[in-house]
This record gives structure tokens, C-alpha cells and sequence, in this order.
């Protein structure tokens, strides 16, 4: 009855809404039965790792470590700085976007349309539904690259000796 009432968007908004509500109840009853099992839930999960992708390095290719640990170094400091410029550019962007288009001191507020096209998924699923088609076919996203620091314990010495 409720969907009947609302656009698909702001239905997902409700149900999502319900099911927030029904996660913090949830938490509300477990903190009075169990409190220990709140704190043992927010374990960081490990993170899930992707195949490698296809032409990588062949063994005799791979630049000595210097080389990756440089590259891996330049990679984090370039992310970081791109996350920080990035959280700028997005609070400078909630003043900027509600303004008219105008000239405000010695800068000039104005708006294009964009060149860049993406799929109508709404229009697609519409489609699909109407000829029976199932559900819309979906691919995954690219991995992700990931670079952290590791602590490395020092080379142990049985393996010093193993190759002497």
C-alpha cells in the first residue's frame, strides 16, 4: 500500500529508513542481553581481495623492490593528497551549487551541459520488465588498487644458513 503511494526512489528511502530503524532495535536489545556481543559485531572484517588482472610482470620483469617501494610510497602520498582535495572541493562545491549563475567578486559562476553519456538503468529495467527479459545484466567494476604500509620482520637466520 505504501509503494502505491511513492515514486520507486522514495520507496527505497522508506524501506531503507525501516530497516535502519530495525538494525539500532535490534542493537538496543542486544546492549541489554549482551553488551559483549555489540563490541564483538564491529570486528573489521578483512578486506577481500580480487584476482590479479591480466599482463602483469612476468618474475623476470619485476623492477627490484626500491623501485616498488618508491612507486608504492609516491601512489599513497598522491591518494591521500587526492582524498584531502577532493573533501575541499566537495564543501566548496555545497555553496557553489546552489548559487545563480553570476559573477561574484573575481570569479564567474556558470553552469554547461556535460558531454558524457551513462546508461538510463530506470529506462533499461522498465524495458526489461515489459518484455520479460529478467533482471538487467550487470558486470563488476575494475578492482580497486590498494597500497599500505607493512611492518617486515627482519630476514630469520635458519634461512641465512639453509642457503649457505
Amino acid at each position: 500500500m505504501l509503494n502505491l503511494l511513492m515514486t520507486p526512489r522514495t520507496a527505497r528511502k522508506v524501506r531503507g529508513l525501516i530497516g535502519a530503524i530495525a538494525d539500532v532495535a535490534a542493537d538496543a536489545v542486544r546492549s541489554v542481553i549482551n553488551p559483549a556481543a555489540l563490541v564483538a559485531d564491529q570486528a573489521e572484517p578483512a578486506p577481500v581481495e580480487a584476482p590479479d588482472p591480466a599482463g602483469l610482470y612476468e618474475p623476470d620483469e619485476i623492477p627490484a623492490v626500491a623501485t616498488i617501494e618508491q612507486a608504492a610510497r609516491e601512489y599513497e602520498r598522491a591518494a591521500d593528497a587526492a582524498r584531502r582535495a577532493d573533501r575541499g572541493k566537495r564543501a566548496a562545491k555545497k555553496i557553489l551549487d546552489r548559487l545563480p549563475a553570476g559573477v561574484y567578486g573575481m570569479y564567474r559562476v556558470f553552469r554547461t551541459p556535460s558531454s558524457r553519456q551513462t546508461p538510463d538503468l530506470a529506462e533499461i529495467t522498465r524495458i526489461f520488465k515489459a518484455h520479460n527479459l529478467g533482471p538487467v545484466p550487470m558486470k563488476a567494476c575494475a578492482p580497486s588498487l590498494k597500497v599500505e604500509l607493512v611492518d617486515v620482520a627482519p630476514v630469520a637466520t635458519e634461512l641465512a644458513g639453509v642457503a649457505a
